[in-house]
């Protein structure tokens, strides 16, 4: 039987007090794809979009289907075709049309992060990190 730690989501707040988002620890891919699951199976209850900012390694349309999770209501934007990540990602941030927008740190700077529009937004930012065994450990205490 697989193993696997799943670390919680951690608040991490930028320079302004005003500005939050999401850090989320992971191990490895695994523990990744089952953290995007999740927060992918909350934010579908919304009933708004979810914009996903993805490296190449995202779950499949039948995986999303077996963990109930509509497909229909998830953007999927690959990193390599955005000219303007800042733009989009604040787009969606300020339209109120989006439940969540998803990342990965290797795709949007912690700096980037910080610039963000999160104020007077309901829409929640997550991004997710790739931490060691020994931090993410640290993390989930």
């Amino acid at each position: 039987m697989l193993h696997t730690q799943v670390q919680n989501i951690s608040s991490r707040k930028t320079h302004s007090a005003d500005k939050r988002y999401q850090l989320v620890h992971t191990e490895d891919d695994i523990v990744s794809s089952l953290e995007l699951l999740k927060i992918l199976y909350r934010c579908n209850s919304l009933h708004r979009w979810t914009l996903l900012i993805a490296p190449d390694n995202i779950p499949s349309k039948a995986l999303l289907d077996t963990s109930s999770i509509d497909s229909s209501k998830l953007l999927v934007l690959r990193q390599r075709h955005l000219i303007n990540l800042e733009y989009v990602i604040n787009s969606a941030l300020c339209k109120g049309n989006f439940a969540a927008v998803i990342t990965w740190t290797d795709i949007v700077s912690e700096q980037q992060l910080a610039r963000f529009k999160l104020v007077d937004s309901d829409t929640e930012l997550f991004c997710f990190t790739r931490t060691s065994g020994h931090e993410a450990s640290v993390v989930a205490h």
